[in-house]
């Protein structure tokens, strides 16, 4: 069965064309679709970032080569804004945000590349209306996972800046990345 989305800016992967047999057409999404990644980028951290029941977004399409001559693919399902999220309320069970944790990077830098970058006055409003979107569009008791490396910006600052608590997560990580478990 197909549900009919508002919005018609969705763009279907060539490679999840036969794949996924045609995620979106015209509008349409396939029902079973249970996860959301907002903020998918490389898909770096998937086992299988081809699952059937995943939807990834992202707000680039990016496919060159690094200084370091290798290759940067950043290929979403469709294109969006994590603080502007284009699916209707209690669409999934679970949502995947990694969003950009850098502020200070060249916008031309392999890292701001790679990882995207915050802007460094808003970057807080920005992670807050992230976490309202990624709620909104869970069902209820749907689970957000979101992970944030604290280089340039603290987990304690962040936790600071969002309207919710996490139910577990790594507090102490030598990387300085962390996991957070969320709870609709």
């Amino acid at each position: 069965m197909l549900m009919k989305y508002k919005l018609q800016l969705f763009f279907t992967r060539k490679s999840k064309f036969i794949k996924k047999n045609l995620i979106f057409k015209g509008g349409y999404m396939e029902e079973g679709k249970r996860i959301l990644d907002v903020c998918f980028g490389s898909g770096m951290f998937y086992y299988d970032k081809d699952r059937e029941d995943m939807v990834t977004m992202d707000i680039r399409r990016v496919d060159e080569r690094l200084c370091d001559n290798r290759r940067l693919v950043i290929d979403p399902d469709i294109l969006g804004d994590f603080r502007n999220i284009p699916f209707p309320n209690n669409t999934f069970s679970m949502v995947v945000f990694d969003p950009p944790h850098l502020i200070q990077a060249g916008d031309n830098s392999w890292l701001a590349k790679k990882y995207g970058k915050l802007n460094a006055a808003s970057w807080a409003q920005d992670i807050s209306l992230g976490f309202e979107e990624c709620m909104r569009v869970l069902k209820p008791s749907g689970t957000l996972i979101f992970k944030w490396n604290e280089q340039q910006v603290t987990l304690n600052e962040l936790l600071r800046a969002i309207p919710y608590k996490p139910v577990l997560g790594n507090k102490n990580d030598r990387s300085k990345t962390f996991w957070l478990v969320f709870m609709k």
